[in-house]
């Protein structure tokens, strides 16, 4: 292992790091709120109103997937070289220009192009970015960390509600003009407190002091670093592969499943208020498999821990197949089993990469991971539409996913941690990284 020489000092009362997890916290819980698991809540009132079929307006989340997909492996490389904070306050304010944009919308074209620039702006502030943010200012609690910062996304359910609410009483286009003034006016100032890396400001990671004359002192302890992968190297290891494979089975499940919750539940009977409440419990649930996976990633092997996620959403999928009424015990089932997994192997990601592969090209690997994933991203909403266009049932497009979570769950068991064979460095090369 890598080791470098430091002085015992005493820790700052609270550690900055804590405040960036807060930051991406609330960016999480509002952006994904609002164009995130908020977007099911636009599916009915769009086809309303403008007769386009379910197809027609899952493919606008194919384009928001598409996007964000494409550009994670460039935004990766970048964030890496010039750090978070610029992305995530462009993104916010290209998130809330774009909503405004979405109100002005009356064609098919024109929506595809509002979603478009949502896109744009979410890949800004998407888990390759945030994820980064953490990793860098936290090494032993990054699990702990990322599960706290990503259970902003859990409990941006709640924002399914009240979106539900200003569309149904302010109509689509005031809704999306009130929405997008809040994204900037409250969300781009949280951007700001945003920071890049610790050593900036005298921090070693998890909240430790860096002290510049090392050699000075002769009480000396030594601080333990990971392996560190360039991404070439990452991309020659198993490990990088079954993540990336299994992340790519992942999100195809996870957003044909949030984009067609609503209409999903308007099929079997459940009036629209009722299924916005139901909708938001998906997200809100996942919390626990948030802070609990993120937990336990910091002290049980990953592979373990993503495999029983994969076998939570299984089960969950097969519940939703068979929950005909609102009152079937397994509706209430299938919400927490498939929202604790998703959740839960959603925060682990990025332990993995933390973890397997270090910190200083976090964003490009992570990016890539997030990268290939984009065919699932893409494919799955369209594919649920079509289903359901054609057949007048989501159960056959939930079990088939119900199978299709055997692949993730074999793959996280295969996984296994690389090693670098030059993982052991002279001590001043790594007094020099730090110093």
């Amino acid at each position: 292992m890598k080791s470098i020489a430091r002085t015992e000092t005493k820790s700052p009362r609270f550690f900055y790091g804590w405040w960036v997890v807060a930051a991406c916290f609330s960016i999480s819980l509002f952006t994904q709120g609002i164009i995130g698991f908020g977007f099911t809540a636009l599916i009915e009132p769009l086809s309303t109103k403008y007769g386009w079929t379910s197809t027609e307006i899952s493919i606008a989340a194919s384009l928001r997937g598409l996007e964000v997909g494409l550009l994670a492996p460039f935004l990766g490389l970048l964030i890496d070289k010039w750090g978070t904070r610029i992305f995530i306050v462009a993104g916010t304010v290209l998130c809330g220009m774009a909503i405004l944009l979405l109100s002005q919308v009356s064609t098919l074209a024109m929506f595809y192009v509002a979603f478009a620039f949502i896109a744009l702006g979410m890949s800004a502030l998407s888990p390759t970015v945030t994820m980064t943010t953490v990793a860098n200012w936290f090494n032993k609690k990054v699990g702990k960390a990322t599960g706290l910062m990503h259970s902003g996304v859990g409990f941006s359910g709640l924002m399914i509600p009240i979106v539900v609410l200003l569309i149904d009483n302010l109509g689509m286009e005031r809704a999306m003009i009130v929405l997008g003034l809040f994204c900037l006016g409250i969300v781009t100032p949280i951007a700001l407190v945003i920071r890049d890396r610790p050593e900036k400001y005298g921090l070693f990671p998890d909240g430790e002091v860096v002290l510049s004359e090392l050699n000075k002192s002769s009480n000396v302890n030594v601080l333990q670093t990971e392996n560190e992968f360039k991404l070439k190297e990452a991309l020659k290891t198993q490990a990088f592969w079954c993540l990336a494979f299994a992340m790519l089975f992942q999100l195809l499940i996870v957003n044909a499943i949030t984009t067609h919750m609503m209409p999903y539940l308007s099929s079997i009977g459940i009036e629209r208020g009722t299924a916005s409440l139901i909708a938001s419990a998906i997200p809100l649930s996942s919390v626990i498999g948030r802070l609990s996976f993120g937990w336990l990633s910091d002290k049980i092997d990953h592979r373990y821990i993503m495999a029983t996620g994969y076998a939570m959403m299984g089960v969950g999928l097969l519940c939703f197949a068979f929950a005909i009424i609102i009152n079937s015990i397994f509706l209430f089932s299938a919400i927490p089993l498939f929202s604790i997994g998703f959740g839960g192997n959603a925060t682990v990601r990025g332990s993995v990469v933390r973890s397997y592969f270090g910190r200083k090209s976090f964003g490009a690997i992570h990016g890539l991971v997030v990268g290939l994933a984009v065919i699932g991203t893409i494919t799955g909403p369209p594919l649920a539409g079509w289903v359901f266009d054609n057949y007048r049932s989501y159960q056959y497009i939930w079990l088939a996913l119900t199978i299709i979570t055997i692949v993730p769950f074999i793959l996280m068991i295969l996984m296994s941690k690389p090693r670098k064979a030059d993982n052991i460095t002279s001590q001043s090369a790594a007094t020099s990284r730090y110093g």
